[in-house]
């Protein structure tokens, strides 16, 4: 694909704000960086995917909301992590994250331990004992 061939559809996600890289041919023919807009079809299998995430964010903090599940849920969808993917990230096993994910074995967890579970998730130990209201 030639540079000037890159899509820039204007209907795009996230109203032009999100850029991604595609590799085009330039007059000399090298590859180049051209940063795209994306075409239709990517932006609306990129929309949906977010849809699927937005989905899971909501039916987390809803089981926060009745009780069911600790914070730690809500945080985890929210940086679209599952138990093994934070528990490789936390350096300790997904049975103790699944664990974790109870509300009741949450509220015993020590300072180190919600230290450590903050900075993987990006937030304040603050932060991570709440979830938007």
């Amino acid at each position: 694909m030639k540079k000037e061939e890159v899509p820039q559809d204007d209907a795009n996600l996230l109203e032009g704000k999100f850029k991604v890289v595609k590799y085009a041919l330039n007059e000399k023919g090298e590859y180049v960086k051209v940063p795209s807009v994306g075409w239709e079809p990517e932006n609306v299998a990129l929309e949906q995917a977010w849809d699927v995430i937005n989905e899971r964010v909501e039916v987390a903090l809803a089981e926060v909301r009745a009780g069911r599940a600790s914070s730690l849920s809500y945080h985890m969808e929210r940086n679209m992590m599952d138990p093994a993917l934070l528990a490789q990230h936390m350096g300790i096993g997904a049975r103790r994250v699944r664990k974790h994910l109870r509300p009741a074995d949450f509220e015993r967890l020590d300072a180190h331990t919600l230290q450590r579970y903050a900075e993987v998730l990006q937030v304040t130990v603050d932060q991570l004992k709440r979830v938007p209201e």
